[in-house]
């Protein structure tokens, strides 16, 4: 795990949707991160991290 990693789980924890969007722009991902958000908190912030984690 790379220190852009750590950095981009903070943001997630922070801010889930702003994680999502600086790695991977304004994409599907991003969207649904944003929904997530806006349901609860908490769903945004695992779905922020699982995309953020997973192997590509």
């Amino acid at each position: 795990m790379g220190a852009m990693t750590c950095i981009d789980i903070l943001l997630a924890i922070i801010l889930p949707p702003l994680g999502v969007f600086l790695k991977f722009g304004c994409k599907c991902e991003f969207w649904i991160c944003c929904l997530l958000t806006l349901f609860g908190w908490l769903p945004g912030i695992i779905y922020a991290i699982w995309v953020l984690t997973k192997k590509e």
